[in-house]
């Protein structure tokens, strides 16, 4: 784990130092580093606190640093962008045969993010922000993986009462001592080999398994059977909504145009919007889902538009509220609004649209 790498780096810098006065002396080069330079490379910071230095920051603090410093990379809601890491989001995938690895649905300790952070971000401009802006921006990939609420302060006091969904899904690599010496003993007797060696599982996923014309090579359909799970829970079909009829909140629309500010990174809506990341959201309210012309949608939308699956308000509700809990697969990376304010005024506002 990453917990490690501080201090392999201290130990190589400090070994490093320890044998410069012979090639000072043989070379006429450099000199012993002082206490101070070797205490600069001296950041780890470990699980249980150790090295954390004083200091605070917000949730919303962190939503405008992180903002500015990383969301070219990581997204504005870090989802990752292009090949960048994502951070945010993977929650039950371990066990997939592709999982996201994110610090949601990962990284043990929380220790590890904020050493990162401090130590190595942003990209080009390291170690250049406050341990203030540091704990903020933790804070806000908190935030992110739905572990802390919006309103939520981390600093050094309260550090380790927070709980990481992965902080248990780590063991002890004890097998030099429980299992190599079994292998490596002169005597060691091995039992019930198998006389014939056959694939028995396929690693299609990474694209080092021969292809074949055989029986067996047919056999991952996983992912299509998975889409099609998604297909038969989704809702059933609704008319259409007239929404035309409605009553129409032009306070609160005023509002929701706030909030999808954090939607525009993606989405588009008004006279000459255009697909981005996301399809353009003009008329979403009581059309069918998938219904934009040249966007590709993910297989979870499509086979739910097979099914009559409508946008209408209360599951604009549901998925707004969260994503991935309604379509597991959708390309949408955002993980949701929490509060249900935030919600109807963004659904007030996409009703302008649909007027």
């Amino acid at each position: 784990m990453s917990k490690f790498l501080p201090k392999l780096i201290l130990t190589t810098a400090l070994s490093a130092t320890l044998a410069m006065p012979a090639f000072a002396e043989k070379f006429g080069l450099g000199r012993a580093a002082l206490p101070e330079e070797i205490a600069a490379w001296n950041h780890d910071i470990s699980p249980n606190g150790d090295g954390l230095p004083i200091g605070s920051g917000s949730v919303e603090d962190g939503e405008m640093i992180f903002s500015e410093n990383c969301a070219v990379c990581h997204g504005e809601f870090a989802e990752g962008v292009d090949n960048w890491p994502k951070l945010a989001g993977g929650d039950g995938t371990l066990a997939d045969k592709d999982p996201l690895k994110t610090v949601g649905s990962y990284w043990p300790y929380l220790s590890t993010v904020y050493d990162y952070v401090r130590r190595s971000m942003p990209f080009g401009a390291a170690q250049t922000m406050t341990d203030d802006d540091v704990y903020a921006i933790t804070a806000y990939i908190l935030y992110s993986n739905y572990i802390v609420e919006d309103d939520f302060v981390l600093s050094n006091e309260n550090f380790l009462e927070v709980e990481m969904p992965n902080a248990e899904g780590f063991i002890t690599d004890d097998r030099a001592e429980t299992e190599y010496t079994i292998f490596t003993e002169e005597n060691a007797c091995y039992e019930n080999c198998k006389e014939v060696v056959e694939i028995t599982k396929r690693a299609t996923v990474l694209d080092v398994t021969p292809e074949e014309t055989t029986e067996a090579a047919a056999e991952p359909v996983a992912e299509e059977t998975v889409q099609v799970a998604v297909a038969e829970e989704a809702p059933a079909e609704e008319a259409p909504v007239e929404v035309a009829a409605a009553a129409f909140d032009e306070a609160l629309a005023a509002e929701g145009e706030s909030v999808f500010k954090k939607c525009k990174a993606c989405h588009q809506v008004g006279e000459g919007a255009k697909n981005r990341t996301g399809p353009v959201l003009n008329g979403v309210l009581g059309a069918t889902i998938g219904h934009v012309e040249d966007f590709k949608y993910s297989n979870d939308f499509l086979d739910a538009r097979e099914e009559g699956f409508t946008w209408t308000e209360e599951n604009l509700i549901a998925y707004l509220h969260r994503p991935k809990a309604m379509f597991p697969r959708t390309k949408m990376s955002f993980a949701g609004l929490k509060s249900d304010d935030d919600i109807a005024a963004v659904i007030e506002y996409l009703k302008a649209t649909t007027q």
